[in-house]
């Protein structure tokens, strides 16, 4: 079986007429746009090892998040006073 031509790159298919698209052509026009839309998340290697599955990420991190939002809240001694003129 005999492969097709390899198409050139910046060439456009043969299906396809350049005077059927309105406007310039923009590489990446949408990029931007879907990169601040997008909730996806790359992970790095080490980190992604550590995590089997999706739902392992977020239950650590909801775990993770009670933590920070019970340790972050006031202490007792943050008052405003300090013992010296408490006496």
């Amino acid at each position: 079986m005999k492969k097709g031509k390899k198409q050139e790159k910046g060439e456009l298919r043969p299906e396809y007429k350049l005077s059927d698209f309105t406007g310039p052509l923009v590489r990446g026009k949408y990029a931007k746009r879907l990169r601040e839309s997008s909730n996806i998340v790359v992970l790095k290697p080490e980190v992604a090892e550590a995590f089997p599955n999706e739902e392992s990420v977020n239950s650590a991190l909801l775990s993770l998040m009670k933590l920070a939002q019970t340790t972050t809240g006031l202490t007792k001694r943050s008052s405003g006073r300090s013992k010296a003129r408490a006496a």
